[in-house]
């Protein structure tokens, strides 16, 4: 599909992972791709390190993890990755936060959160991290916001979320942290807040029209995408399933107000757990579940110029529960659920004369 300026959408496959896995925590520092932990075959977190050298397309084993872990959250502070968070080998929230030096080829343990916890989500901004919510040992959802400054090697405590939840999708925008969705237990939530970083409080924005577990979100020209997913009953309605859904639902931020766009402007396919990125003025949907009774290859791209769906290239590697991280003219998807954990690294990107 081409985007209007001579470029198209197309795929780059890349040298599959030496280690396959789903949950992994993926970060992107000067032309490496660096795969991190994760759960393999046996479902066990892992404690592998990979890296991938973008110019040279071969992958170097790194020195191990000082803790496996699954779904822990990544940030890149220069030469250092900080990983935060996630789960351990005994299925536990873990504490521990480990940077790993490039320079050096070597880990270093940092302060621990405040408390353990898996799901946090993490933003960085002039230098500090920002971890938000999570679930704790005791799988209670956590409202707690730190900052942590590189340093004086701490946590610093901030207002806490009005909601508290884990999994959330965060945006940075401006001078505010936003944070939409997330889980409480096997609930999805709908709350939509904003962080502000400069006067340190909290704003509460309408909540999202549907309730929706395994959306996908994404952030394009001041406007946040709440796509797909599977939709919950409602309370009262005791003999509805969930089922999966092409729902497309728009917050403006300028006006403040959610849309939920016409069937017309609804994705494609039906699809929960899948890859969601902002790519060549393009909202993209990649694999996930859907009514099939195998993961979804199926790609499509919300035009923002055209305001309009479009099929793009098919995945590859039909996948679900994949990594993913926007780097540079790549849109990476990493690893997850094909017929097992995968090894596969695929990347849509845009380019000339396809």
């Amino acid at each position: 599909m081409a985007t209007g300026s001579g470029r198209a959408f197309a795929w780059q496959v890349f040298p599959p992972m030496p280690t396959c896995r789903v949950y992994g925590t993926v970060a992107y520092q000067d032309g490496h791709l660096l795969v991190l932990g994760g759960c393999g075959r046996a479902g066990l977190p892992l404690d592998t390190a990979e890296t991938l050298d973008m110019a040279s397309h071969t992958w170097l084993a790194l020195a191990p993890l000082p803790t496996a872990r699954a779904g822990a959250a990544a940030v890149v502070l220069g030469k250092q990755v900080l990983v935060v968070g996630g789960v351990d080998e005994g299925q536990s929230p873990v504490a521990a936060v480990e940077a790993f030096l490039a320079d050096e080829g070597r880990w270093e343990r940092r302060a621990t959160l405040p408390q353990a916890a898996m799901g946090v989500a993490t933003v960085e901004r002039d230098g500090m991290v920002y971890a938000l919510g999570g679930m704790g040992p005791d799988t209670a959802p956590q409202a707690q916001v730190r900052v942590y400054e590189p340093r004086r090697d701490c946590w610093l405590s901030l207002p806490s979320m009005p909601t508290p939840c884990y999994g959330a999708s965060t945006f940075l925008h401006g001078n505010k942290i936003y944070v939409l969705g997330g889980r409480q237990g096997k609930l999805p939530v709908t709350a939509f807040e904003a962080f502000d970083l400069e006067a340190c409080t909290w704003t509460r924005h309408p909540s999202l029209p549907s309730r929706r577990a395994f959306a996908g979100c994404a952030m394009a020209e001041g406007n946040v995408f709440s796509l797909g997913g599977l939709q919950q009953p409602g309370p009262h309605n005791f003999y509805s399933r969930p089922h999966f859904v092409n729902t497309v639902e728009m917050f403006d931020l300028e006006h403040g107000s959610w849309t939920k766009l016409p069937r017309s402007l609804r994705m494609r396919d039906k699809r929960a757990d899948f890859v969601v990125g902002s790519l060549g003025g393009h909202i993209m949907a990649i694999g996930g579940l859907g009514n099939q009774p195998c993961p979804l290859g199926s790609v499509e791209g919300f035009s923002l110029a055209r305001r309009r769906w479009e099929a793009l290239p098919t995945m590859p590697t039909a996948r679900c529960s994949c990594s993913s991280l926007q780097a540079g003219p790549w849109l990476f998807v990493i690893g997850g659920v094909a017929q097992g954990p995968s090894q596969a690294v695929e990347a849509l990107c845009l380019r000339d004369g396809v």
